[in-house]
């Protein structure tokens, strides 16, 4: 019978994402924080990603050769009922890739960040000055001059932002980093929206921290992640290792959980106004 290794190579083509995520949650387990803390375990990680990939290319031999056994013993035989079913199973699986945009739940939410702490509207505030003199519900221009200047509109990886300079120059270096790990991921981010000077909604004059372009928020493939359901999209829980390394904050970890979101923190600020970059 062709049918038995058919279904389980093909249940063995099917689990491997899963076997993927599950070895790199068990190393972040081990202590490996973040996604370019420690280098030994990101190579550890790239290469249990060549033997996954490795797995895979035998499988697709092993597909080959039991599509060639004979069935029954019989040479030139049609097709058989279990043989269409048996085609309907790799039609199903060969070339599927993962979906990075399923939503999932954010496991241990409120400790996403790894301790750090969102500069907030009021700390901005004292450390820049105000974006613009008076705020409303909308987007409205930056007017400041200093952070005016600052400010640049630019293609960073796979999405176009408006954004102050050292926040650009940081975003680089996170999708960068994107890239050389998961070239499919990377292609597949998108944005809702980075430089945006308005007042938080529901308050009379508190500021976002989109309103200094030190914020941007993303998605996979274009689809919106709902607020406040303590779920995200499986790329944005991957990412946001990368953004966390640079110092960026994930609006994940955020009482009312918003995980488009990410922003950089106040270690960050505090280090780029030391540096003379603010």
């Amino acid at each position: 019978m062709r049918v038995l290794p058919a279904i389980i190579i093909a249940v063995a083509l099917m689990l491997l994402p899963g076997i993927w995520f599950a070895l790199k949650w068990a190393l972040s387990e081990e202590g490996f924080e973040g996604a370019a803390v420690d280098s030994t375990a990101r190579i550890e990680i790239e290469m249990l990603r060549q033997q996954i990939e490795d797995l895979q290319g035998r499988l697709s031999e092993l597909k080959s050769e039991v599509a060639r056994l004979p069935i029954g013993g019989g040479g030139g035989a049609p097709a058989t009922a279990d043989e269409d079913g048996e085609r309907a199973i790799w039609d199903q699986t060969e070339g599927a890739d993962l979906d990075y945009a399923q939503v999932v739940l954010i496991a241990d939410r409120l400790n996403v960040n790894h301790g750090l702490r969102v500069a907030g509207g009021s700390y901005l505030s004292e450390k820049l000055g105000r974006p613009r003199p008076d705020l409303n519900d909308n987007c409205q221009p930056m007017t400041n001059p200093e952070l005016k200047e600052k400010l640049v509109t630019t293609q960073v990886g796979p999405i176009r932002v408006s954004m102050l300079q050292p926040a650009i120059t940081s975003l680089q270096v996170v999708f960068e980093n994107i890239r050389s790990a998961d070239p499919d991921l990377y292609s597949r981010i998108n944005t809702a929206g980075a430089l945006c000077v308005r007042r938080i909604r529901g308050t009379q004059n508190s500021l976002s921290t989109h309103s200094y372009g030190l914020a941007v928020d993303l998605n996979i493939d274009g689809q919106l992640d709902n607020f406040t359901d303590g779920k995200t999209q499986l790329g944005l829980t991957i990412i946001a290792d990368f953004f966390n390394d640079e110092g960026w904050v994930w609006g994940a970890g955020f009482r009312r959980e918003d995980s488009m979101h990410f922003e950089i923190s106040r270690r960050q600020l505090d280090q780029w106004l030391a540096e003379g970059k603010l």
